[in-house]
């Protein structure tokens, strides 16, 4: 994996990040992007090495290098580098990152009973598989 490749590691078995995923990839047409799921050995390894907590699945997280961002900030700085409408919700990271990681945290707390939850981890079409850094590797679902 490049330092050029910001990575993108999200919840696996969740409806809302994986249509979340879906949407960077649409939106990413030049794929800067990797991926991997919170559930992977390869996420697992990257919280591990920059002093997050692997057990912590309510959070995206973008690694950019050496530079790790969570909720919100990780969001929006993803959001900064797609194409389309979805841009411009970086404009957002003018309201104070308290009251963002607030709404973050309710979306968070209740994204399951709102949009569902899958068994096991997204498998990714042969198209973007490259992408993914933990592809192929079947997750199940951790309470």
């Amino acid at each position: 994996m490049s330092a050029s490749h910001p990575v993108v590691l999200f919840d696996g078995v969740c409806n809302l990040c994986n249509g979340s995923v879906q949407h960077i990839i649409r939106h990413d047409p030049r794929g800067r992007f990797r991926f991997a799921s919170l559930q992977s050995d390869a996420a697992r390894e990257m919280l591990t090495e920059h002093g997050l907590d692997p057990d912590d699945l309510d959070t995206i997280v973008l690694v950019e290098g050496r530079r790790v961002h969570t909720k919100s900030d990780a969001a929006l700085r993803i959001a900064r580098r797609l194409r389309g409408p979805s841009r411009y919700w970086w404009t957002a990271r003018f309201v104070p990152r308290p009251l963002r990681d607030a709404v973050y945290d309710w979306v968070g707390r209740n994204r399951y009973r709102w949009f569902g939850r899958r068994e096991s981890c997204m498998v990714p079409e042969p198209g973007v598989r490259e992408r993914f850094l933990d592809a192929g590797q079947p997750h199940a679902a951790v309470d």
